[in-house]
């Protein structure tokens, strides 16, 4: 989809019918036709119209004679069935004397915020826009950081009710979100760095305070994905050590009665056989052989009951008060 935005008068953006001097040309998972319309009216190479269109493109500046592309990863949320993922996606900004353009996979919220007045953006000034974009796209990822951080919390909450699987792929999938995210801010850091030796930028203060801007939000989304990620990644360790302790107590359970109800079986698989055995022509045999599976049923019980509850992790203080007493 090709879309053509400008000023008007009143310094807002309006929708164009076709191209302009000075115009914003937003191009949104375009097609092959499209790309090449745009690049004949631009003036820019169809080769570089093309590189945020790869999912697996690496954030970077790149410049011509021609034209300046800043290629950086921009969030996105994408629905699936086991619930909200997001992801990153690059999203280019390329310009030349004659335009500006921005190329993306996807629909983009602060390019929508442009088109909705909701922001405010100046389509001729494109060192301004490209540095509103930043400052934009940068609190885009604190506000998406804060809605991980709120899943988890949630998602957590119903797993301290239930341990079911499906609270933990979702556990799973924040994970590879902040995952995601910090690769996405790195790469964005580097070449925000590199953009801090542009002579439009360093020239400027306006353009400068606005630069610092950007790189203090970067920097700020950095930290608060690094934490939420050491904080999630331990919370499914824990929650890794919990189901584990829990499949072992019922592992021990199962045990314990396996081998209780052994006792009987075996004492009637002796009786069961064709040999003679003791008491077989007494009408009371039958219930000396329930009295003793029964003791012996209740003597087993109870010794394992004992090995299983002494067999167990000692803590640091017990451990510190025996070797108290040892002393």
């Amino acid at each position: 989809m090709v879309k053509f935005f400008k000023n008007n008068e009143e310094k807002k953006i309006r929708r164009l019918e076709s191209f302009e001097e000075n115009c914003w040309i937003d191009l949104v998972n375009p097609t092959d036709d499209e790309i090449e319309d745009a690049a004949l009216i631009s003036g820019i190479p169809e080769e570089t119209l093309k590189a945020a269109l790869d999912e697996e493109e690496r954030a970077r500046i790149e410049r011509d004679d021609g034209y300046f592309m800043c290629l950086i990863d921009t969030p996105t949320l994408t629905d699936t069935d086991e619930g909200d993922t997001y992801e990153t996606i690059p999203l280019a900004i390329i310009q030349n004397e004659k335009c500006i353009v921005t190329v993306s996979l996807r629909g983009n919220p602060v390019l929508g915020d442009f088109i909705s007045n909701r922001a405010s953006v100046d389509t001729g000034n494109h060192i301004l826009f490209m540095l509103t974009f930043m400052f934009g796209n940068a609190k885009r990822f604190l506000a998406n950081l804060r809605q991980i951080d709120k899943k988890s919390l949630r998602v957590q909450a119903e797993l301290h009710r239930s341990m079911k699987n499906k609270e933990l792929i979702q556990m799973l999938a924040l994970e590879n979100s902040l995952v995601y995210f910090s690769t996405s801010l790195s790469s964005n850091m580097g070449v925000f760095n590199k953009l801090e030796r542009l002579p439009e930028i360093t020239g400027n203060e306006d353009y400068k305070d606005l630069y610092d801007d950007v790189i203090i939000e970067t920097r700020q989304a950095v930290e608060m994905c690094n934490i939420y990620r050491d904080i999630l990644s331990g919370t499914m360790d824990a929650y890794a050590s919990v189901i584990s302790n829990n499949l072992n107590v019922v592992m021990k359970l199962l045990a314990v009665v396996t081998l209780i109800i052994s006792v009987p079986t075996l004492i009637a698989s002796l009786w069961g056989m064709n040999v003679g055995v003791p008491f077989e022509g007494q009408w009371w045999g039958f219930w000396v052989v329930i009295g003793v599976c029964v003791a012996l049923t209740a003597i087993v019980s109870i010794v394992l009951i004992r090995m299983t509850n002494s067999i167990r992790i000692k803590t640091p203080k017990e451990i510190k008060r025996k070797r108290r007493r040892g002393n």
